[in-house]
């Protein structure tokens, strides 16, 4: 920091502490983040669902979830001296949908909508950081720490707790005035600054969400099997999906945003202001068989910078495996599997097989 810049400094003890969160929540939106919010670094609550979660088995394979159960419900283990949270928001919108609409493309390889463009992690860190720059510039030096999930944080609860919008029944965040098409990111600050009050739930009797998901993941208002839901099974896990579950997985390569789509606070949803999320190589209207010509070499080209790359080249081949034989029937893509299937591992092999007879029971 230059010496004209320090001599700027005001003590933050020495500013109206309304005015400050004001101007802080302005810096956030003129760096590209849709909502700012500041939140209390306590997420006790939280805790007693996890817990139940984790007694039922619902994480599946993702153990790290067992782990830093103290981390998550109180972050200033996480930082010591944190004092309050900037919780922001960005949307990834690239096209508003139409609302509560789920689209019918059986033929096209459909990634989850967030995923279409660059990884928004390093987005959301490195304009975190920016905006601590800023607020330290005018008030001086403070602790801080970004997170933009990359570390064991209750970033919901958070969120919801400080107003920027309540947990509906898909256990997503949704936001009156956006819906809940927007990634999180958190500001660890040693700062003192007033905590925004807590959001009230609008999901009301609607049961939408539930009623959609294609694997019936979401088994009661609030509670997601993860070990159904097409976003853990095409993302995080890695082995042989269950027979029962791979016709509802339908054409989704990766992830799924059934259940965000049908939802009526979607009507509201608002678009990214940031380029990073626009769809890259045709991601948004890619074809199942075009994903099925590529090998490792084009995999890891153009999933480069990509959310795709966090399932993997064997996994992502399964993936699409599984939505070729969720298609109608065609006798290129028979051709295609078979052509295929020698190169490929055991793992993607049993799902060749599989897609193999399913489209031989659709042939008339």
């Amino acid at each position: 920091m230059s010496a004209t810049t320090a001599s700027q400094n005001i003590p933050v003890q020495a500013l109206d502490p309304i005015a400050l969160k004001a101007w802080i929540k302005e810096q956030a939106l003129s760096l590209g983040f849709a909502d700012c919010v500041i939140a209390k670094p306590d997420a006790q609550a939280e805790l007693p669902r996890l817990k139940e979660y984790l007694k039922r088995g619902y994480h599946g394979d993702m153990k790290f979830l067992e782990e830093n159960l103290e981390k998550r419900a109180d972050p200033t283990l996480l930082l010591p001296n944190t004092k309050s949270i900037i919780c922001v928001r960005m949307n990834y919108l690239v096209e508003t949908p139409k609302p509560r609409y789920v689209p019918d493309e059986p033929n096209s390889a459909i990634i989850a909508r967030y995923a279409r463009g660059r990884d928004y992690h390093k987005v959301m860190r490195g304009r975190l950081k920016t905006l601590a720059t800023q607020i330290k510039e005018k008030v001086g030096d403070f602790e801080s720490r970004p997170f933009a999930d990359s570390a064991p944080i209750f970033e919901k609860s958070l969120a919801e707790n400080a107003g920027m919008g309540w947990t509906g029944k898909h256990t997503l965040l949704i936001n009156k005035k956006s819906g809940s098409f927007f990634v999180l990111g958190e500001l660890f600050t040693s700062l003192d600054l007033a905590f925004d009050s807590p959001a009230t739930s609008h999901c009301g009797s609607c049961t939408a969400c539930i009623d959609i998901c294609p694997t019936q993941a979401i088994v009661e208002p609030y509670m997601l099997d993860a070990r159904k839901c097409i976003a853990y099974l095409t993302i995080e896990f890695q082995g042989v999906i269950p027979l029962e579950l791979r016709r509802g997985i339908g054409n989704r390569v990766f992830g799924c945003d059934d259940c965000q789509l049908i939802c009526p606070w979607n009507s509201f949803a608002k678009k990214a202001t940031i380029d990073d999320f626009n769809p890259r190589h045709g991601l948004d209207h890619a074809s199942l068989l075009e994903l099925w010509q590529w090998d490792l070499e084009t995999f890891l080209l153009r999933t480069e910078g990509s959310p795709l790359r966090r399932t993997g080249y064997e996994s992502f081949m399964r993936n699409i495996a599984i939505g070729l034989g969720n298609a109608p029937y065609s006798q290129q893509i028979q051709n295609e599997l078979i052509a295929k299937r020698e190169t490929q591992s055991e793992l993607v092999q049993v799902h060749i097989d599989w897609a193999i007879d399913e489209q031989l029971l659709k042939r008339k």
